[in-house]
């Protein structure tokens, strides 16, 4: 397996594979790799003939005060894991091989940000639009598979790939969780022992909410302010804990039949940041 820092060399290595009549899988990812990243590797391999996968910590992605310098990096033992995993190549470019001197243009989002991370994380997005563009533009991949946890993410690539006519098939990838349930984040390990025994009452709540609804609650916002008062007790500062609707990313206000919602909460235990989702259909 290589490990690849130019766009050059990556860019040969796919047209190898895609002489060799080879499909060409792609897998994003800012490295410290846990088994939900594997879990979409081997997503990605069961529908493509080779998979890429790419490790960079994007800097546009965060925001001032944000965890930058802290995110969690582990390439020697990241690389590792691919090539256990049976990865073809590993592209690890630095900031100057991906960002080259002065930029003059910019991606905006219009209306998909506007609330869940978006609105809690202002440029977030676009700083995603941003690298993704580029791994698409370089990589060219015939599918590209990205995980449910970042479902908001997800729904706004899929517009950026209808609207940027790239040639790539995303699929999303179903959350890997650990056996209390807790959605698998490289952003778990900053988690004291304490807060991580009461970090899956996030899951917990979510799946009490969406059988609810399933069950044909009506009083949706009743049932999640109730929520947010039990995750409170708990110690958790809410971010948010809402329905919304699965195209437009905006809260739903009423639940009908017949429709697809994203039943989603972004919270805090202490400084760590725990997001997770369930998709609700009616």
């Amino acid at each position: 397996m290589e490990a690849i820092r130019h766009i050059d060399e990556i860019r040969q290595t796919v047209d190898k594979l895609k002489k060799q009549g080879k499909t060409v899988g792609f897998v994003p990812t800012m490295g410290a790799l846990h088994e939900g990243h594997l879990s979409l590797f081997r997503l990605a391999q069961q529908r493509a003939d080779e998979v890429i996968v790419s490790i960079y910590v994007n800097p546009e992605q965060f925001g001032p005060g944000e965890d930058f310098d802290e995110y969690p990096r582990s390439l020697d033992e990241d690389l590792a894991l691919c090539s256990e995993e049976g990865i073809a190549a590993v592209f690890v470019p630095t900031d100057d091989v991906m960002y080259p001197g002065k930029r003059f243009l910019r991606i905006e989002v219009d209306e998909l940000n506007d609330h869940m991370d978006g609105k809690s994380r202002p440029g977030f997005f676009e700083g995603i639009l941003l690298v993704v563009n580029k791994l698409f533009n370089i990589v060219k991949p015939d599918i590209a598979v990205f995980g449910q946890k970042d479902i908001q993410q997800f729904r706004i690539l899929e517009q950026m790939v209808t609207e940027f006519n790239h040639d790539v098939e995303l699929i999303m990838g179903p959350i890997k969780r650990a056996n209390d349930g807790l959605a698998m984040s490289s952003r778990n390990a900053y988690l004291k022992e304490d807060q991580r025994r009461r970090a899956p009452g996030l899951y917990r709540s979510l799946r009490y909410v969406k059988q609810q609804i399933l069950d044909g609650a009506t009083n949706i916002g009743l049932l999640l302010d109730h929520q947010k008062k039990e995750l409170e007790a708990k110690g958790f500062e809410i971010d948010y804990l809402e329905v919304f609707s699965f195209d437009r990313v905006a809260p739903a206000g009423e639940v009908t039949s017949g429709n697809k919602y994203i039943l989603a909460g972004a919270v805090y235990l202490g400084e760590t940041r725990l997001i997770d989702n369930l998709i609700v259909e009616t």
